[in-house]
């Protein structure tokens, strides 16, 4: 009994002590606080991958080989990943029928939204119809279907660059490098002699980069001058037996420009003019040309000096922005910045902005 009377006064002064510190503990709420964000964080964040866990998107892809689609298909991938989606990719090896029996498997298999890079922009009708009869969302990507197309059916957006922008600033660049190098008017005539490397016909990248590069070179207030303008398909080996006829046809001498509708084909171009002795490092024969996508062979042949310029056509948003607004439309949600982080014009497009690459900025997209 003497020893538990000790004992009493110092189990009170513990418990007072314990109560306190308690008090203390709880009184700032810090600690709790952050556990308590960090469990509803995530929370959040499983409860997003457990909803978008049932998502599954079909796509197809105009074809795999392509190296800027490479690089939409990438992230495309990466984003799928990150939101908890699932996607399936598929290589309609650049032909149409092929891509049309993809998307009856599609639809078959039950995918909760589709995502087309279309073979034939003009044959997108029938795809958009097959989607519709389903009620099934659909996201178009780089290759824009016709207005009309876009039009019949409330469930599907474009996701993609403004061809023109990307011309106009190929156009720029070929400007500035004449206005730099005086020189570079080997006639002296005042007129920019010029060759064209064009995409596939009717594809509305290849018209309007043709158009609008031509157009922003005589709105700088030099004239221009077409040697020779044809088709390489977007292809570089293609356009390496292109250049090689217009070198042929046209003469070395003469030609004062090259401008190609994507990167592919301008590095083509470079493999014929490199066959000439020309654009290896010999400021006497280099020719300026210039390319789109600002695809990493690309940035490493600004690197060494061989292609003048090209503009980013920007894949990885491209390919995040499509599956945002395929998994925001297979939710039911309206398409909005709110839901897909784009601006959406006219409740159907995202435009994805180009910026012009030059010797002045390209190590920053060198990776």
């Amino acid at each position: 009994m003497i020893k538990l009377k000790k004992l009493l006064p110092m189990i009170v002064v513990a418990t007072m002590v314990g109560g306190v510190m308690a008090g203390c503990s709880n009184s700032g709420g810090n600690t709790t606080g952050d556990n308590t964000d960090t469990k509803k964080s995530e929370a959040t964040e499983e409860s997003k991958s457990e909803n978008n866990s049932n998502i599954l998107i079909g796509s197809a892809i105009y074809k795999f080989d392509d190296t800027f689609m490479t690089g939409v298909r990438t992230a495309m991938e990466k984003q799928s990943d990150a939101e908890g989606v699932k996607i399936e990719l598929v290589d309609s090896q650049n032909k149409q029928p092929t891509q049309n029996e993809q998307v009856d498997t599609f639809i078959t298999k039950g995918v909760n939204a589709l995502a087309i890079n279309a073979v034939d922009r003009t044959a997108a009708g029938p795809i958009i119809e097959k989607a519709k009869a389903k009620d099934l969302p659909i996201v178009f990507l780089n290759r824009e279907p016709e207005e009309s197309d876009m039009q019949s059916y409330d469930k599907v957006w474009y996701v993609g660059a403004k061809a023109e922008q990307s011309g106009t600033q190929s156009g720029e660049i070929i400007v500035d490098y004449f206005k730099a190098n005086p020189e570079a008017d080997k006639n002296g005539d005042g007129v920019i002699q010029y060759v064209m490397l064009q995409g596939e016909p009717g594809h509305q990248d290849a018209t309007l980069r043709t158009e609008y590069s031509i157009k922003a070179i005589e709105d700088s207030g030099f004239k221009a001058e077409k040697l020779a303008a044809d088709t390489a398909m977007w292809d570089k080996a293609k356009a390496t037996d292109l250049m090689k006829a217009f070198i042929t046809g046209q003469g070395l001498d003469k030609i004062e420009a090259v401008l190609c509708n994507n990167d592919d084909m301008a590095l083509g171009a470079i493999e014929a003019l490199k066959a000439e002795g020309y654009n290896k490092g010999d400021a006497s024969k280099y020719i300026p040309v210039v390319g789109v996508d600002a695809t990493a062979p690309a940035l490493q042949a600004m690197k060494d000096g061989s292609l003048l310029g090209t503009v980013l056509n920007d894949a990885e948003n491209q390919g995040k922005a499509t599956v945002n607004v395929a998994i925001a439309a297979a939710q039911g949600k309206e398409i909005n910045k709110d839901t897909v982080g784009y601006e959406v014009t006219d409740g159907k497009y995202i435009w994805i902005d180009y910026v012009k690459i030059t010797q002045d900025n390209y190590q920053d997209y060198l990776k």
